[in-house]
């Protein structure tokens, strides 16, 4: 082998060598190599050669010298021996010595070359290994690039076949535009890059053109600002620093010879504004918006309008629409807003568009079809959860082309697509109002085009048709028309696009991959053996039997060849032994195909053969015999149906299915006014379950309702008829009465009164239940089996000296409602005061700011005589004493209160008068709060267009169970033939017959079942005559005018007379009048009238002193007429004349930016003082600058000069604020200044200004006790010293001092009285002065008054002392105990006071008598326990300990519960420290 070596390493390799070498470097090749270009590709060769050639030398010289050493030692040893043999001069003893040298050397030399050839060895084994790894090396080599040699050669015969096959293979592979990835929308800021990618395929490759709002975009016309590119099948759309001008929608569409499609998006660009800045990212240097993606957050969020159920038509446009109050309110980060029809999101299309955002959701619909009718409902989704709203959106059917042809149908939907042919379903129409449908044409139309083309000749009779004969390749979109006697309707909406192709050939696609990244895509039969006639098809059968046709359904051969496929089908009476060929004229290249034409109620069998261009195959299997029929039936009627009340528009209607229901599609629903037989279709779309909600009904209608199903047969017969029902509310229990009041008792009975329930229900009321028990009873008995209608009841059988109380619950007919709560206790005492009993019933409307009417019922008991009239008193809640309202007794069971304090809560009482005197005062009403409902409408009078005098009231209050209810002088109106009530959804109007002087007094309407919505209305005799004029004036018509003749002046100085019309018709005439000469249009006197608006005007260039005079317009309308004169004489024509002059100069000076209000102030609600002036003929070039003493004055942000108003807002002003203020407006068109000094006059005005607002906001006086005495506060938004504030103190004015001490702060003034005395009682006021009035709040700090707050202080001084020393339980007890009969149970706690607590132990609150088996012991005043030697059953119970002193204590209960031996411990939560509850001072004496 070592001799081998230099042959196979030469200093210049061979040429196999090299190859060898070349080999290698192709197959391990490092990562960093193919990375990187600039590495030699053959360093590994140059390497290898180097280290062989290095080998090979150090081999030869290393043989070299050993072979020089060899001889050179046998040389020396054979002189050596000569010498010694010869030489007998030397001694034996040297002799000896020099052997032993010799040996010890030789030995020496032996060991150095076994070394030395051990080492060599080691060399020589390494070396073979190394060369035995590169001889591998060189194999893989080898291999590797055999395998690439192999696969290049059959690469180049794929080619060359593909090249000889390529047109058929097109011709496979051809088909329409798909786009896989649709443009997507973006919003951006300006300066920004947009770039807009789709994907589409197709074969040919489909040429792609973008457009812009429908305009196609052209490169060469705007050179940089657009970047087009196209890569495998990957469109892309740049647009370079896109700015405001580029909002627009952006479309691509991709074309073929075999069709087109197209995509869009929306493209928004946003500027910057001060409240809406860019998030800008850490080191971009471009402001990128906040990522819309929906985050994980929570949203509050209210719904503030909603849209309701709509009613449209097909072909129009609606748009469903909430307003949203999305709380936290954050611009770039949103809910996400979902839509879904019946359940079902709703995406956008060319139909609907969504919007969110800016507060509201919508969903458009750009061409509705009866496919959008459905409920709607509305989600916004966040980490909150999700809120929603759903309504119903109906679509009728469009006016048909023929009168009384059917609807169009709808929800047209394309299944089991494949090469020539598609399935298509639809839906029936409703045909309530028509003839029934024969049956249905299908058309179809390519996409691309507008050739609609009739797929069939013969009406199909179900909502199931397979269309043939489509070409390979091509998108198609479809539509149907129905049929019945009158004529065909609407065609429905068409279809999604759908594509003639066999699905099946995506599974037989395989990629076979070449050389680096090179890939091709070929069918999987270019892979098989050289197949030619196809197999047979296999499994074959019906996969669809009707009535007019079968689908046959099969799977192709296996092998199926290379050539294309065609199939042959051949049907057979079964038994006749004959085959006829199905599609003898046409080839067919789906595996399914519809065979028509079969005789109705023979049976057949079917087989298919397969073809290609090298024969026909083998029949298949044949299949089952088949029979054309319907496999499904028409269902039968649903079963009963049931109508409820739901609103006053609405009815719930539900049904049971029919029991054949095959397949269905839905319902329809119908509906008819009792009585009319004019059946009107619900729904014009079937829905998918039994029960539905009949909306768009007359409130207070009768109707009758029917169902019948629908499948794709047809429908079935109608349901029978439901029930008559009545529309109108829903109906629920009433609330409970309350007010429950004694009006009478003999000593045996007693007569209750109460008050109506404040809510219905939605049904008239039809009575009450009573209940009663007596004092100290649990149970309560029935007082009236059966329900009583009047609010009014004596109870009999009662026991004289008892107390009893009341419960009472009202009935309708949906129910009895919830028992009010107990009554009072009655004492069962005989009545026999001369005075007259309690009024009863007090009720409220009409609550205004400041007042209110009151309504009460005469008492049942009158005494001694009859009563003759009523006081009514008043006073606030919870405070003061009872105010007599009336001075003299009222005769009437009515009375308005005035001059109420806004916001106040009052009580009210009635007392009866009689001969004898004052009665018994009613029951304290309920609280009123004095307070005008937000919205608040009053009744309006007016005269309708007929001339008519109504009383009109709106109530956007109410709800499905409310009636308005007029009265006249508040007693029902009811029947009166003087008056007629129209009531219609919210708004009510009450209609004078025969007005006149009979029907003056007190008009009042109020609305059931809501919050006490009421009104009242005075007609006096000079609204009568108003009302009678306004009349006269509709029945004996003029010309009315909005408007008089008035003069404008304009910018320019121009005068403009004119006057407005009601109302002109298109004949109406007109004339200008001035100084009684006629005018006509000309130059100086342009003169022109609108109709349509009723104005007519009169434009004079150029006015001078020669306009002087009257100018009159005259209008006739038909027998109408009117006129109207403005006279300019003297000193009203000079103001005139000097008005125009001024304008005229005026519009000189605005040519430029200047000032369309000087600076002014004013002072807002939050008593902030705001400089604010009005700027106008700027642009973006104007530069406005706020100056104080010619400084310049810093603000937050600059004024928006486009708004045209700049404000600067002074917050809190105080002198710090003093000094000139200017506001400059300057570009190079020129300038303007306004300048408004601060000080002064001025300041002082603005000081006076703020204290008015404060003096509104002042709160009442309010007494705050402190241990250093009794202050007085007065609240407000602003207060300083510098406003006029005064105290007085018994009508004397009060200054500072060491005992009555005057301040404020910010948001208040006080006054702080230091340690009072009685010379401190009285009547103390603050007073706050604006310049006009004075702001007073008062407060009477005498008696009571003063006594409460000197005790509170006092109080508050002792306070600290008497909680520091009062009893109390310093280490607590449990709250429960447990223990074991037998046991002995110790309950030990420290207690703490001072003076020294007593302590009392109490069992089941009653005293311990202490003995052997209860013991307490206290020590050391501190320690305190209780021991139950031998616990038993009967020491279960509450025990107490009271710890008291004279500054108080507590009380401690502890449970305490005994169980037998041998039982299971009670179950009882775990003890814990019992609670002390405190015993006040007064309670421990």
């Amino acid at each position: 082998m070592l001799g081998s070596v230099p042959t196979l390493c030469p200093s210049q390799p061979s040429k196999s060598t090299v190859e060898t070498h070349t080999k290698m470097s192709l197959v391990a090749v490092p990562f960093y190599q193919k990375r990187h270009k600039h590495f030699d590709q053959s360093y590994r060769n140059t390497q290898t050669r180097y280290l062989l050639d290095e080998y090979a030398a150090k081999k030869r010289a290393s043989t070299r010298s050993s072979s020089q050493k060899s001889f050179t030692q046998e040389s020396s040893s054979e002189r050596a021996s000569s010498q010694t043999s010869l030489g007998r001069t030397t001694c034996r003893l040297c002799a000896k010595r020099l052997n032993a040298e010799s040996e010890e050397e030789h030995e020496r030399k032996r060991r150095y070359q076994s070394l030395e050839a051990s080492y060599g060895e080691a060399k020589r084994e390494r070396f073979l290994r190394e060369l035995a790894e590169l001889e591998e090396n060189v194999h893989l080599a080898r291999s590797h690039a055999q395998s690439k040699l192999d696969r290049y050669a059959i690469q180049q015969m794929v080619e060359d076949k593909l090249a000889w096959e390529r047109p058929t293979f097109e011709e496979r592979m051809s088909r329409a535009p798909e786009i896989l990835v649709r443009l997507r929308s973006h919003t951006v800021w300006e300066r920004m890059n947009v770039k807009l990618c789709f994907t589409v395929q197709g074969f040919p490759t489909p040429v792609v053109q973008w457009y812009k709002d429908g305009i196609l975009i052209c490169q060469a016309e705007e050179p940089g600002k657009y970047r087009i590119e196209s890569k495998y099948g990957v469109h892309t759309l740049e647009i370079n620093r896109a700015d405001f001008d580029d909002t627009a929608t952006y479309s691509a569409v991709a074309t073929n010879a075999h069709g087109q499609v197209s995509t869009n998006a929306a493209v928004v660009v946003r500027r910057f504004r001060g409240d809406e800045e860019p998030f800008h990212s850490v080191g971009l240097p471009i402001g990128l918006p906040l990522s819309s993606v929906i985050p994980y957050m929570h949203f509050d969020v209210q719904f503030l309008e909603k849209f309701g159920v709509t009613f449209r038509r097909e072909g129009e446009t609606v748009t469903l629409k909430c307003t949203l109050l999305v709380t936290p309110e954050l611009k770039r980060v949103q809910p996400r807003a979902e839509w879904y029809r019946d359940d079902v999101l709703v995406k956008e299309s060319k139909w609907t568009k969504m919007f969110f955002g800016e507060g509201q959701a919508s969903l458009s619909f750009s061409h509705l079809n009866k496919d959008d009718e459905g409920l709607y409902t509305l989600r916004i989704v966040s980490r909150g959860g999700i809120n929603e709203h759903s309504a119903f959106l109906f679509v009728r059917d469009a006016d048909p082309l023929v009168t009384g042809a059917p609807g169009a149908p709808m929800d047209l939907q394309c299944h089991d697509a494949n090469r020539d042919y598609v399935i298509v379903t639809w839906k029936p129409p409703n045909t309530t109002t028509e003839s029934p449908v024969i049956g249905y044409f299908i058309d179809r139309c390519e996409v691309g085009t507008d050739n609609w083309i009739q797929c069939n000749d013969a009406p199909v009779k179900i909502c199931k048709y397979p269309v043939t004969g489509l070409f390979e390749g091509r998108s198609y979109i479809f539509r149907v028309r129905a049929v019945n006697n009158a004529g065909v309707s609407r065609p429905s909406r068409v279809s999604e696009a759908v594509a003639a192709l066999d699905p099946i050939d995506l599974k037989r696609l395989q990629a076979v991959h070449l050389e680096g990244d090179k890939e091709i895509v070929v069918y999987q039969d270019e892979l098989e053996g050289d197949a030619q006639i196809p197999g047979p098809p296999t499994n074959v059968h019906a996969s669809e039997i009707s009535r007019t046709y079968v689908v046959l359904s099969w799977d192709p051969p296996v092998p199926r060849g290379k050539e294309p496929l065609m199939y042959f089908i051949e049907k057979s009476v079964v038994g006749s032994g004959s085959w006829q060929r199905v599609n003898a004229q046409t080839a067919v290249r789906s595996p399914r195909y519809a065979v028509f034409d079969l005789a109705e109620g023979k049976s057949y069998v079917f087989r298919v053969l397969s073809a290609n261009k090298h024969g026909l195959s083998e029949p298949s299997e044949i299949t089952s015999p088949v029979q054309a029929q319907d496999t499904i039936v028409i269902p039968s009627a649903p079963g009963r149906v049931l109508a409820s009340r739901n609103t006053k528009t609405s009815v719930v209607v539900q049904w049971e299915p029919p029991k054949q229901q095959d397949d269905l599609l839905g319902y329809y629903v119908d509906c008819c006014v009792a009585g009319s037989n004019v059946w009107e279709p619900c729904n014009h779309k079937p829905i998918g379950y039994n029960r539905f909600v009949v909306h768009g009904l007359t409130t207070g209608e009768q109707y009758i309702f029917r169902v019948k199903a629908v499948n794709a047969v047809g429908t079935s017969e109608n349901s029978q008829e439901s029930d008559v029902i009545k529309v109108q509310a829903a109906l629920t229990v009433p609330s409970y009465p309350y007010g429950i009041t004694l009006l009478n008792c003999d000593g045996h009975s007693m007569t209750l009164g109460w008050k109506v329930p404040k809510f219905s229900g939605g049904a008239p009321i039809l009575g009450y239940y009573i209940d009663k028990r007596e004092a100290h009873h649990k149970n309560w008995h029935e007082v009236n089996a059966a329900p009583i209608q009047e609010r009014i009841l004596t109870v009999y059988g009662l026991t004289e000296g008892s107390s009893y109380e009341f419960k009472i619950a009202a009935t309708n007919l949906a129910g009895i409602g919830q028992p009010s709560d107990p009554s009072e206790l009655f004492k069962c005492e005989a009545w026999t005061m001369p005075e007259p009993g309690p009024a009863y019933d007090l009720t409220f409307c009409e609550v205004r700011d400041t007042s209110l009417v009151m309504l009460w019922k005469a008492p049942v008991y009158s005494g001694s005589s009859p009563v003759s009239g009523y006081f009514v008193d008043y006073r606030e809640e919870d405070a003061g004493e009872w105010v007599t309202v009336n001075e003299a007794t009222t005769a009437n069971r009515y009375l308005k209160v005035s001059d109420l304090h806004q916001g106040k809560t009052y009580v009210f009482r009635v007392r009866a008068v009689n001969a004898s005197g004052v009665g018994k005062p009613s029951d304290t009403s309920e609280p009123v709060l004095v307070e005008a409902r937000p919205g608040t409408k009053e009744i309006s009078a007016g005269v309708d267009e007929e001339g008519n005098i109504y009383l009109s009231f709106d109530c956007q209050e109410m709800t499905d169970a409310s009636q308005f209810t007029w009265c006249k002088s508040y007693e029902d109106i009811g029947d009166n033939e003087r008056f007629k009530v129209e009531t219609v959804g919210d708004h009510s109007k009450l209609y004078f017959k025969h007005p006149d002087k009979e029907d003056l007094g007190t008009y009042s309407v109020s609305v059931s079942d809501t919050d006490g919505v009421s009104s009242s209305f005075v007609l006096d005799p000079q609204e009568l005559e108003r009302l009678m004029a306004l009349s006269n004036e509709i029945k004996n018509p003029t010309i009315p005018l909005k408007s008089e003749l008035a003069y404008e002046i304009f910018d320019k100085g121009q005068v403009r007379f004119w006057l407005q019309a009601e109302h002109l018709s298109p004949d109406a005439s007109y004339r200008f009048i001035i100084n009684d000469r006629e005018v006509s249009d000309s130059e100086t006197h342009k003169i022109k009238c609108d109709k349509a608006t009723g104005i007519i005007e009169m434009v004079m260039d150029r006015f001078t002193v020669e306009n002087e005079g009257t100018y009159t317009v005259q209008i006739h309308d038909g027998n109408a007429k009117n006129q109207s004169s403005l006279v300019l004489i003297g000193d009203a024509f000079r103001a005139v004349l000097d008005e125009a002059e001024f304008q005229r100069k005026e519009f000189l000076r605005k040519q430029g930016p200047h000032f369309a209000e000087y600076l002014h102030w004013d002072v807002t609600e939050d008593c902030d003082v705001r400089l604010v002036c009005k700027v106008a003929n700027t642009k973006k070039e104007t530069v406005f600058k706020w100056l104080k003493d010619d400084v310049l004055y810093e603000t937050e942000k600059l004024p928006d000069l486009e708004k045209g108003v700049c404000e600067l807002l002074i917050p809190k002003l105080s002198k710090k604020d003093h000094g000139e203020y200017k506001a400059t407006l300057k570009d190079e068109r020129g300038q303007d200044v306004s300048v408004l000094e601060i000080a002064g006059k001025v300041y002082d005005d603005m000081i006076l200004a703020m204290s008015r607002v404060c003096g509104a906001s002042a709160s009442p006086l309010k007494i705050l006790c402190t241990p250093e005495g009794i202050r007085l506060q007065c609240f407000m938004k602003y207060f300083t010293e510098e406003m006029k504030v005064n105290w007085y103190h018994k009508d004397a004015k009060v200054a500072s001092s060491e005992h009555m001490r005057i301040g404020g702060s910010e948001d208040m003034a006080w006054l702080q009285i230091c340690e009072p005395t009685e010379k401190d009682k009285g009547k103390y006021t603050f007073e706050i002065f604006d310049g006009k009035d004075n702001h007073q709040r008062s407060l009477d700090l005498s008696g009571q008054a003063f006594d409460e707050a000197f005790a509170e202080f006092q109080q508050l001084k002792a306070a600290a002392f008497a909680e520091k020393n009062r009893g109390k339980v310093v280490g607590g007890l449990p709250d429960v105990v447990t223990i074991m009969e037998g046991k002995t149970l110790n309950l030990t706690c420290t207690v703490f006071g001072n003076p020294d607590p007593e302590v009392v132990w109490f069992k089941n609150d009653k005293d311990i008598e202490l003995s052997e088996h209860f013991s307490v012991k206290v020590e050391q005043a501190k320690y305190v326990s209780l021991t139950i030697k031998g616990v038993t059953s009967e020491d279960s119970g509450k025990y107490s300990m009271n710890v008291k002193n004279k500054y108080g204590g507590e009380k401690i209960d502890v449970t305490i519960s005994v169980y037998k031996h041998g039982e299971k411990i009670p179950d009882v939560s775990p003890p814990q420290q019992a609670k002390p509850k405190l015993i006040p001072a007064s309670a421990s004496q």
